[in-house]
């Protein structure tokens, strides 16, 4: 059984910063891509950012392209989110998510993954 466990998260000034941690069980995580997503309240769930299973490539929703960056560590088994110049309408449960099939995924759909973290609330006050 897979588990991911988030990290990092907290109340934050407008403008500031926080990072995201994903601890992730099992052997086979270089294999996959990885996403986090969030989810404000009376909003449905958002596609936040995506890495593959190489690093290599990296996605992002339009929301927060140029200020998130994600990044992974293999060796850790580890995902981040470096968030920066934080605005209020980033407050949300943020979840990091690894999808089913190992490999190149469509990233951006939520429906590509198969296991969710608890999630960590980012509060970003103005």
């Amino acid at each position: 059984q897979v588990q991911l466990v988030e990290s990092g998260g907290g109340l934050v000034q407008a403008g500031g910063s926080l990072r995201l941690s994903c601890a992730t069980s099992g052997r086979t995580f270089s294999l996959y891509a990885m996403g986090w997503f969030r989810q404000a309240p009376g909003k449905e769930r958002e596609f936040v950012a995506a890495i593959s299973w190489s690093g290599g490539n990296t996605h992002y929703g339009d929301s927060v392209k140029g200020r998130f960056t994600i990044s992974r560590d293999n060796a850790k088994k580890t995902v981040y989110l470096q968030m920066n110049s934080l605005k209020p309408e980033d407050t949300a449960v943020y979840y990091c998510a690894r999808p089913k099939y190992s490999g190149t995924v469509d990233t951006r759909n939520e429906a590509t993954y198969e296991y969710w973290g608890q999630g960590t609330q980012v509060t970003v006050s103005s």
